[in-house]
Formats: C-alpha cells, structure tokens, sequence
C-alpha cells in the first residue's frame, strides 16, 4: 500500500520556482532515496513534504491530501523530518530534546521506554543524558536528532543529508543505527543523501533529480548499477 505519493509537485522560494513537477511513492515500511548534485532540489522536496514551503500538485499522505498544510498539521499526521544541519535544540538536554520529540503523543506510559530504545540505538548518547545539545560532537548531534523524530513515532521519516560534516567511521554507525531503526520500527522514509553508498545501504529504490525535475527513478541494485550513477556519486 502506497503511503505517500507526489505528483506533478512544484515548489516556490518566492518567486523562484525549484521543482518542476516531481513525483515519488514510497509504499508503508519503505525506503526511498533522493539523489543530485547541489541544487538540484532534494531539500525543497523534503521541505514540500513536510509543509515548510510554497507547493502546488499533489501531495498524498496515508490516503489524505497534505499540501497547503502547516507543518504542524504535517507532523501531527505521522511525519518527522530530521533537517540539513540536525536542528537539535542547544539549550536543553539530550534527555529534554527526546521529551521534546514526543510533545504530540499521547501514549504517556510508554515514552519512557522509548527513551531507553533511543539510547540502546545510540549508546554514546547514554553518558551524555544530561548534557546540553550544544555541547555535544556532530555525530552525538546527528544521532540526537534522529532518535528525537523518533520519538515522535511517525509513519515516515525524512532524513536531509544524515551524513553531511561526519567523518566516514561516524557517518557508518549512525546510518547502521538508522537501518536497525527501519528493521525494528517499520518507519517508512524518504533519504536525501550526498554519499550515494550510504543512500543506497538503506533505500529500496530512488529517484535523481536534476533541475527540480525526475530523470532517473529505479531500484537501488538497477541505480547501482548504472556506470552514469557509479561515476555520478559513487566515484566508479
């Protein structure tokens, strides 16, 4: 069954128009990358998804029209989006930053236990519960953000370059940990990602996109294949 699917969708910064009528369907439980050279428009397909700029066509979320909604309304109907540059909140802790992350939920009992999953996944930011997200090292802050959209325990996940600023070894655990995260959790998502190998270790299928447009949609093994995506973004 298809969870969310874009059609035809274009996105404005003002004046400016980025997309010129995308589309993607990512099916319950799966994983979809979105792959281009800077500027092609990966981010601002993110942000159409979650309501954070000005779209038109249509965008389809478990069955409902979402486009035109705030991001707010966005979220509330199951969707995190774990921005470029993390978007952890400095000033409060890593223990108050998970809080933060299941604000909207109402199954109080079991976000303590949720708590405790977030920290098994990411077991650096168990010595560090308390300490503010400000101080923590870029991959403790990357981790802290994703185990936050956790949190929330939405249908879908939007992860915007998870591995931008880490080194190698530190870019392979977090993405390790958000596979593990796929498997147990059953979380959709949609993966903007520079490092092609990373995007291809966890999507099933992605689409590249140039201009704001659709040129290549496939599974990752086709994709992977293909010497123009080897010499593109794999370095082949």
């Amino acid at each position: 069954m298809t969870l969310l699917e874009l059609a035809g969708v274009t996105a404005y910064y003002g004046p400016v128009q980025v997309l010129h009528g995308v589309g993607l369907s990512v099916p319950e439980g799966g994983s979809v990358g979105i792959l281009g050279a800077n500027g092609a428009g990966k981010t601002t397909t993110l942000r159409a998804i979650s309501g954070t700029v000005r779209t038109g066509g249509r965008i389809s979320f478990d069955g409902h029209d979402v486009r035109g909604l705030r991001p707010d309304q966005v979220a509330v109907r199951g969707v995190a989006h774990v921005p470029e540059g993390r978007g952890t909140l400095g000033q409060l802790s890593v223990r108050e930053n998970l809080l933060v992350g299941a604000y909207l939920r109402k199954d109080r009992a079991a976000i303590s236990g949720d708590i405790d999953y977030c920290l098994d996944l990411f077991p650096q930011l168990q010595d560090r519960i308390g300490s503010r997200a400000a101080s923590l090292s870029g991959g403790e802050q990357q981790m802290l953000a994703v185990a936050r959209a956790f949190m929330a325990k939405p249908k879908l996940l939007l992860l915007d370059e998870a591995s931008l600023g880490l080194a190698p070894s530190t870019s392979k655990a977090v993405y390790e940990a958000i596979r593990r995260l796929r498997v147990e959790s059953g979380i959709a998502m949609v993966v903007v990602e520079q490092n092609a190998n990373l995007a291809f270790s966890l999507v099933d299928s992605a689409t590249v996109l140039e201009t704001g447009r659709n040129v290549l949609t496939g599974s990752a093994a086709e994709l992977k294949g293909m010497d123009e995506i080897r010499r593109a973004y794999l370095g082949g």
